[in-house]
């Protein structure tokens, strides 16, 4: 196996599910210390988190990720042990988090030796930012370093994430933003009652279902040339008492907006209270916003990135913003360029969870000559 592989494997082997990093970040401290990193710990509540950085100077490029894993499921579903890594006969390393990202840190990480070695006095600093808190709650992980960074002055000017944003190939696509997430869980109230006396009762389902149909009909935004419209999706509805004769008393519903940023949750916010308010209803709702919508458009580290790619694969890479929020949310807001590059993403959080070995190759090249064209 290569040194990327070798690491993989050793990450794989920590079975680091939410919030336990279960010694993963130990293992890259101790590598990234012998080649000049000084290894600051972070721990937030029960997340560990790892800020590594070599050099005290700007420019500051970031490799942002995460030991943490999203739980196995059933293990005798597996074709192997999720935590120990297999290599088949195809080619393919299997493991929890070979894809989601445990390789894409093993890159960065290889990546990091193999310049340093070669450029022990490049320019500007490099540093990781790693994180056992991305596939939980993420309150107590990136988000709390990036905020203790900002309050003492260290400003990160490019951050590489390593979410698997990859299709077919390996660079294939690179994500360039992501849109924002804002929840809300809202209660419609009305009077319980027997379902042959309705006029006694007022039924809460029957109330809220034509404000449930404005808001599945609105058209929040157009989008724009990175983002597509802003979308509205009812996950979870709830009311009754199980009875067939009883009107129930409450009706709960649960929605989602993944908006871009030709919108703002405030102005979500809102217009959903307008339309509620227009139906008269009787109701609470509370709000959780999971990130702003963000974009780097342009700018050095795209750039580097895409010439990156080509000259390690050929390819010309797609910029997107599709899919969930990443810990990106938390460091473009600083003024960083934010873009996320890593493996193919076709098996993440699914049983039998992998990646083509040589993609973590591939992918620690790239990550290199990212590295050489913004440091050298």
């Amino acid at each position: 196996m290569s040194d990327t592989l070798e690491l993989t494997r050793d990450l794989i082997a920590q079975p680091s599910v939410t919030p336990e990093d279960a010694g993963c970040q130990p293992l890259l401290a101790e590598r990234l210390g012998k080649i000049g990193f000084e290894i600051e710990k972070m721990p937030f509540g029960d997340v560990t988190n790892s800020w590594m950085r070599r050099g005290e100077t700007h420019p500051l490029l970031v490799f942002a990720g995460h030991t943490d894993v999203v739980p196995t499921g059933p293990r005798e579903r597996w074709s192997s042990d999720p935590f120990t890594a297999k290599l088949a006969d195809d080619g393919m390393l299997y493991g929890r988090g070979s894809a989601d990202m445990k390789g894409s840190i093993a890159a960065f990480v290889t990546a990091c030796e193999r310049f340093v070695g070669a450029n022990p006095d490049h320019a500007g600093s490099i540093a990781l930012l790693i994180t056992s808190d991305e596939e939980g709650p993420a309150v107590d992980g990136t988000r709390r370093v990036v905020d203790t960074l900002e309050a003492r002055g260290e400003k990160i000017d490019w951050c590489l994430v390593g979410e698997p944003s990859s299709t077919e190939e390996v660079g294939d696509v690179v994500k360039n933003g992501r849109r924002g997430s804002l929840s809300a869980k809202l209660l419609v109230r009305g009077r319980q009652g027997h379902v042959a006396y309705p006029h006694l009762a007022r039924n809460p389902i029957h109330l809220a279902l034509p404000a449930l149909g404005e808001l599945v009909d609105t058209v929040w935004d157009e989008g724009n040339e990175f983002f597509p419209p802003t979308t509205f999706q009812i996950s979870n509805i709830a009311g009754g008492t199980g009875a067939g004769n009883v009107i129930p008393g409450e009706l709960s519903i649960d929605f989602n907006f993944r908006f871009s940023t030709e919108n703002s949750a405030d102005r979500l916010r809102q217009r959903v209270a307008a339309i509620l308010d227009a139906h008269e209803l009787d109701y609470e709702i509370s709000w959780t916003l999971s990130g702003e919508p963000f974009l780097t458009a342009s700018g050095e580290l795209v750039d580097a990135v895409a010439h990156a790619i080509r000259e390690v694969t050929g390819r010309t890479t797609e910029l997107s913003t599709a899919g969930g929020t990443s810990d990106g949310r938390f460091i473009a807001p600083t003024g960083a360029q934010v873009v996320e590059l890593g493996p193919v993403n076709a098996s993440i959080h699914q049983i039998d969870e992998r990646v083509r070995a040589t993609d973590l190759d591939t992918l620690s090249e790239i990550y290199e000559a990212t590295l050489r064209r913004l440091l050298l």
